[in-house]
């Protein structure tokens, strides 16, 4: 148990946005305009988390260079203008943000996604006013390298101790552990519980209403050089 928290670093897709959905639908509208062969829902579910780069591989290891890059470029398009899939904050997630954030946490993003993605929707749904920085995928190494995990608490000036990582995929909790920093999961998005449960995460909660309370318990850290 985290005794005196100071930065909560939070994953975007399928943590606090339930875009999963969209994510699904827009490879698979992509697949089918780029030729590639359709993959069904739950294998695109398995690469949510990584980069763009990394998950295209993934899912294709053995496409060709051009390839990938074409399923990457039409992956980009769909999700941000083209795909009709709706995207939404999960129930809480903005009233669990300005709580802790009013309580004197410091709070951070580290994602997957581009970073023309994720100003988008931080503007759209205003949620860039509660973290003090964001890191994506390409600015850094994808996920499960913990580079922007440590880069984000270099910037806070919080050691593992006093950090805590939240996520839905188990490519957050492993980034967590190679940091050696404590991490929940949430069941709500792209992995499910059987996923989460071996990384031993220290709590895995099946929505924010949950990880809220369980947040409550927990002092923030009032040493800013911690």
């Amino acid at each position: 148990m985290i005794r005196d928290l100071k930065l909560v670093v939070f994953d975007w897709d399928g943590t606090l946005m339930d875009s999963t959905d969209r994510i699904v639908s827009s490879f698979q509208n992509a697949m089918r305009e780029v030729g590639l062969p359709l993959l069904d829902d739950g294998a695109i579910r398995a690469i949510i988390g990584l980069g763009l780069p990394e998950a295209v591989a993934m899912l294709y290891p053995e496409a060709d260079a051009e390839a990938r890059q074409r399923l990457a470029r039409a992956y980009s398009q769909y999700y941000l203008a083209l795909d009709p899939t709706p995207i939404r904050p999960y129930p809480g997630a903005e009233e669990l943000l300005a709580e802790l954030a009013g309580r004197g946490f410091w709070l951070a993003v580290a994602t997957g996604k581009s970073r023309r993605g994720l100003d988008k929707v931080l503007a759209e749904t205003g949620f860039g006013r509660y973290f003090f920085a964001t890191r994506c995928a390409e600015e850094t190494a994808s996920k499960p390298d913990p580079l922007m995990l440590r880069e984000l608490m270099f910037e806070a000036g919080a050691g593992p101790e006093h950090t805590l990582m939240v996520g839905d995929t188990w490519f957050d909790l492993e980034m967590a552990r190679q940091a050696r920093v404590p991490a929940v999961g949430l069941a709500h998005g792209a992995h499910g519980r059987e996923q989460l449960e071996p990384c031993a995460p220290l709590a895995i909660f099946a929505d924010l209403a949950g990880l809220q309370g369980w947040l409550e318990t927990i002092n923030p850290c009032m040493d800013s050089s911690a």
